[in-house]
């Protein structure tokens, strides 16, 4: 594809920017000749206040966005600034990196092969792949249960291992529970290549870009596209917890050519991506699915609280239904970029957005608002309330924190609630907590930046029970109400492993390994079960398959470990 617009295309972008605020500081461009005469005009003003209060809420430093039906692509914008130091804003025909939405043209493309009858997705992958190293004592993993990520593989771990003798071990039986796996998706990558003779881009370009007319993608993300991306941003430290508005730099150039996320596209790209799922696999042309392979893609296989509490997943995508309507989504994070796709096939409309930084969160909020007030033009019905600002220092049940936390070597941590804040008090000043998780927040001062604070309840399954320690780092502290034992023991080898490990690919980053409450601990949250072999696994799901591995014990301290087969190594600096 040439890189290069012609003058035609230009013409017909109708090009026009609209500073929203009176600062003249947030920038609207409407690219879209469709806009002015779209049914939906009149709930644009609605969604462009509810994006700019967002943006400033989340610290966004520009966005991309794409409302589109049955009919086609209804409205695209931008928003704020693809160059954050100059002041230039997002161009709607700059390409954005759209990450883990990429896995849903994978899974089309398989589902195209089905019903070729290239594919039988109940068949062993390995009969497929034979070089694919797997150690399993259950049944075989199946092309489903990739695509379902049931496979119980874990998902973080390169597909190729360095070490030739390593296999990628299967924690449990495959189909039965939901493990996000990156990795499950570069091997479905390469049976695209496999099964169609040809490599994954092409495949892409060949089933996908070109049936729907998507001239402005690229199924790679390679440096020569780089001039045609937005520029892009990612936090200035990721060695540690990221504050809401915290310092973001500009980020490097990667290169990532596998399914896992490889597509990088333009809003009205994407616009033309969501017609033909909201017309259930049915493209301006051609079908590129039958009903039954939709059926398929949007089918709720297996449950998947990761994306929800209400969500299950299909094939590449996310299934889940919003205000009683069926719904189809997914989300992309990628080292610089953070989108969100969502579509209701009940009623045939969806947007898609993406924002150039990497801060931790995905635009959901931006692309469900925007189908509610879709659904609300067509049904010429109220327009629903723009949904609340987003402080991440208002904190409901911050009341429940509040007290004194007594370490034993004496070190105090004392916290006061008022109203929806939380505050530490250090050394005379009072530090806002801000919200990271359940129980978990970020102290935003330079002596406590480096971990989050975790409290925890006295009975852990009671989320109203009574708070009754914290942790940070490495450090325990007990307030009043707990009732358990002073100390609590681990093995002592454990102390060789504690410590900072990093690996340079923004992928991996880093783990510091601490111990607290006699568990061993990954950046202080998520615990370790010691298991066989020397192995850790983490706990953060009940089964992982994600696992830690260490070795190279030098003057009683671990320099390296593995980290689901991916290597790291210490950091001899605090």
């Amino acid at each position: 594809m040439s890189l290069s617009m012609t003058r035609r295309q230009l013409m017909n972008l109708g090009v026009r920017a609209v500073a929203v605020s009176a600062a003249g500081k947030f920038v609207v461009i409407e690219s879209n000749a469709q806009s002015t005469a779209s049914s939906y005009a009149g709930v644009f003003t609605h969604l462009d206040t509810f994006i700019e209060q967002y943006m400033r809420d989340m610290n966004s430093p520009g966005m991309t966005l794409v409302m589109a039906d049955r009919d086609g692509v209804q409205r695209v914008a931008t928003y704020g600034f693809s160059d954050v130091d100059s002041k230039i804003g997002v161009r709607p025909d700059e390409f954005f990196q759209i990450g883990s939405i990429s896995k849903s043209f994978v899974a089309n493309c398989l589902l195209q092969l089905r019903q070729e009858g290239k594919l039988d997705l109940n068949k062993p992958v390995t009969e497929y792949l034979p070089w694919f190293r797997i150690e399993s004592a259950f049944e075989p993993i199946t092309v489903h249960h990739l695509l379902t990520h049931t496979s119980g593989l874990p998902g973080n771990s390169p597909l190729f291992l360095s070490d030739p003798s390593q296999k990628h071990r299967a924690a449990y039986a495959p189909g039965q529970i939901f493990h996000y796996c990156n990795m499950a998706y570069v091997a479905l990558g390469h049976l695209l290549w496999t099964l169609d003779k040809r490599p994954l881009p092409d495949v892409l370009r060949k089933r996908i870009f070109e049936p729907l007319g998507m001239t402005q993608s690229e199924p790679s993300i390679t440096l020569d596209i780089r001039p045609k991306t937005a520029r892009n941003y990612c936090v200035f430290q990721n060695d540690r917890p990221y504050s809401r508005h915290g310092r973001i730099s500009e980020a490097p150039a990667i290169v990532l050519t596998d399914g896992s996320g490889c597509v990088s596209s333009t809003p009205r790209d994407m616009g033309l991506y969501i017609q033909m799922i909201a017309n259930h696999g049915q493209g301006p042309g051609t079908r590129l699915l039958s009903e039954e392979s939709f059926d398929l893609f949007s089918k709720a296989h297996v449950k998947a609280e990761e994306f929800g509490p209400t969500a299950s997943y299909g094939y590449g995508i996310a299934v889940d239904t919003l205000d009683g309507h069926r719904i189809v989504r997914h989300t992309g994070g990628m080292v610089s970029f953070a989108s969100a796709l969502q579509v209701d096939i009940d009623e045939g409309v969806g947007a898609f957005a993406s924002i150039n930084a990497m801060q931790g969160y995905r635009p959901n909020p931006v692309v469900q608002y925007s189908i509610q007030l879709m659904r609300a033009a067509r049904g010429k019905k109220p327009l629903p309330s723009m949904p609340p600002s987003n402080s991440p220092t208002e904190i409901e049940n911050a009341a429940d924190y509040a007290g004194t936390y007594q370490c034993d070597d004496g070190r105090k941590l004392e916290l006061v609630a008022e109203s929806q804040q939380l505050s530490l008090l250090h050394e005379g000043k009072r530090i806002a907590l801000e919200g990271l998780g359940t129980d978990t927040f970020i102290v935003g001062d330079p002596a406590f930046e480096r971990f989050p604070l975790v409290f925890s309840r006295a009975d852990a399954k009671d989320p109203k029970s009574s708070v009754v320690d914290a942790g940070w780092g490495n450090d325990w502290y007990t307030n009043s109400k707990y009732k358990g034992p002073a100390k609590l023991e681990f093995p002592a080898e454990w102390k060789s492993y504690l410590g900072h490990y990093r690996n340079e690919s923004p992928w991996i980053g880093s783990f510091h390994i601490v111990v607290r409450k006699g568990k061993l601990m990954a950046d202080g949250v998520v615990p370790l079960e010691a298991g066989d072999g020397g192995l850790f696994y983490f706990r953060d799901e009940p089964q992982s398959p994600e696992w830690i591995r260490f070795h190279d014990i030098v003057n009683g301290v671990a320099m390296r470990l593995k980290f689901s087969g991916e290597d790291m190594w210490r950091v001899m600096a605090d």
